[in-house]
């Protein structure tokens, strides 16, 4: 009698080429679980694949088998998810398309490294220690998982795009963020996954599959309630923000013709009207500060003073030969006479804004204006605008959680006024009308659950917007048009868990569960 084979014996049975066809078709579909489709749900289905196919495989398997059905996986996630890279190459870079797509290929390839050896590493220890399968599935693959998204996060200067934890911003889950913030959210993910793979296996005892269903309950219902948990609170009153979005085209901003009308349409929109803040976007004024016209920052000064309203300016800031910082410069009633608030980005963009040893003919293919800016320290002061605190991040740095929350932390230990609000200023005009805008936003916003504090971002094409405490976006302007988004904002004190301790709960839950694989499971039978 012909008896049919569980979905874990069919993998199994997988030819190689089959195997790799099914992870890049699961690690591509992941994308739908960020902005702007928000489908989470679709990134936990195509994890507990992965981990289903990993744990699947017999004892014998050649070590190229996980580590390519890892890294192809792998692969697909991140080419879908930065697709939009090949716009800045090709279109505002110069790059042939050709060249773009490849450099795209090559450096997604490079990120599926994570994910390969993550994968081996999981078929390696478990079958090195014979762990069984439920507590291999439970315990040790989503401990390896989040260990290698945080590898990912910090090694070689880190790139966190579309870390798996930012998928759940608004899951049952986010209420975690503020606990155990995007490394820990990807740690309960990858444990999601592992419950419906040792489903989708089926060869578990009950009483495993029980007790991990009865675990994600528990997870879930306390995500939902954490939600309901204020870490911070109102802190002074509210303030009037005017955040500005230019919508300056990237294949003219930085042409000579086109300069002068850049600097006079953000100085326009900034001394238009008084307000307690105005905020131009990251270099939002094209120019070095060396070459800007003499009285151009001496009137915006000027405006401040009479008015009452604290400006803050993106622009590159010009400190000697080949002294370049990315900076946004500020001005306001609480700022000393003849002086300025100035705050200098710190985590740089590899290739952007640094270039790594032995790639200066890369940049200078993509035709990027200025290659290598000097970072200041991660350690800066908040500006004062009446009786709150602003504290910036430019573009990139907001995918950084735990440089924001030591930066909070430190001031808070050492008795400096510490931010109660949190200002990004971006130009991802170099994305075009792609969705790096909305996951760039959906990063944001773990930052603002992780901390507790709210967030005003400003823009050159979007996305411009005020988030609230709870992550939610409370006003924004259209991406791509020129406008000023006017509103309130209410600054927030106060600690949260992530605040207080950074990525090292996450780090200590994912040790303790890989500890437990290792020494209570090892050479045991379920």
């Amino acid at each position: 009698m012909k008896t049919e084979l569980g979905i874990g014996q069919k993998l199994r049975q997988l030819s190689l080429p089959k195997t790799l066809l099914l992870s890049l078709a699961a690690g591509s579909s992941a994308v739908f679980s960020f902005a702007p489709f928000y489908v989470w749900p679709v990134q936990v289905v195509s994890m507990a694949l992965l981990f289903a196919m990993l744990l699947s495989l017999p004892d014998n398997t050649e070590k190229k088998r996980p580590f390519l059905t890892g890294a192809v996986f792998g692969f697909g996630w991140m080419l879908t998810t930065i697709a939009w890279l090949v716009i800045a190459m090709s279109r505002y870079g110069g790059m042939p398309v050709v060249l773009a797509v490849l450099a795209l290929v090559v450096l997604c390839a490079f990120l599926a490294l994570y994910a390969g050896l993550a994968a081996l590493l999981i078929h390696q220890i478990r079958h090195r220690f014979r762990i069984p399968l439920a507590p291999a599935l439970l315990l040790l693959t989503p401990a390896v998982w989040m260990l290698s998204e945080w590898l990912r996060g910090w090694l070689l200067t880190g790139f966190p795009w579309a870390i798996s934890g930012y998928a759940h911003s608004q899951s049952v889950f986010a209420g975690f963020a503020p606990v155990a913030g995007v490394y820990g959210l990807s740690l309960i993910a990858a444990f999601a996954a592992a419950v419906l793979a040792l489903f989708l296996i089926g060869d578990a005892p009950a009483r495993w599959r029980q007790g991990a269903v009865a675990a994600l309950c528990v997870l879930s219902v306390a995500g939902s309630a954490l939600r309901h948990q204020h870490w911070t609170q109102a802190s002074g009153q509210p303030l009037q923000v005017r955040l500005l979005q230019g919508n300056v085209d990237q294949t003219i901003k930085f042409d000579q013709q086109h300069v002068n009308d850049s600097l006079a349409l953000y100085h326009q929109m900034a001394t238009a009207k008084a307000t307690d803040l105005v905020a131009m976007p990251e270099t939002a004024l094209p120019v070095l500060s060396s070459m800007l016209p003499p009285d151009y920052l001496s009137s915006v000064r000027q405006f401040s003073e009479r008015s009452g309203t604290a400006v803050l300016l993106g622009l590159g800031m010009h400190d000697g030969p080949q002294k370049y910082a990315n900076s946004l410069i500020g001005y306001g009633p609480a700022i000393a006479a003849n002086s300025y608030y100035r705050y200098d980005k710190h985590h740089l963009l590899p290739f952007g804004e640094f270039v790594p040893a032995g790639f200066g003919w890369f940049v200078k293919m993509m035709q990027i204006p200025i290659g290598d800016f000097t970072g200041a320290g991660e350690l800066q002061m908040a500006m004062p605008v009446k009786d709150q605190w602003i504290m910036p991040n430019i573009c990139y740095e907001s995918l950084f959680g735990e440089e924001i929350a030591n930066q909070i932390r430190h001031q808070i230990q050492s008795g400096v006024p510490a931010a109660t609000i949190l200002l990004n200023a971006s130009n991802l005009a170099w994305y075009g009308d792609s969705i790096a805008m909305p996951q760039h936003l959906q990063f944001a916003q773990m930052r603002v659950l992780e901390t507790g504090r709210p967030m005003i971002s400003t823009t050159n094409t979007g996305a411009t917007v005020a988030i609230s405490t709870d992550g939610k976006v409370y006003a924004q302007l259209p991406y791509l048009k020129q406008g000023v988004l006017e509103t309130s904002v209410q600054g927030y004190s106060g600690a949260t868990p992530y605040i207080r301790f950074g990525n090292l709960l996450a780090l200590f839950a994912g040790l303790l569960m890989l500890a437990a694989a290792l020494l209570l499971f090892r050479n045991k039978a379920e």
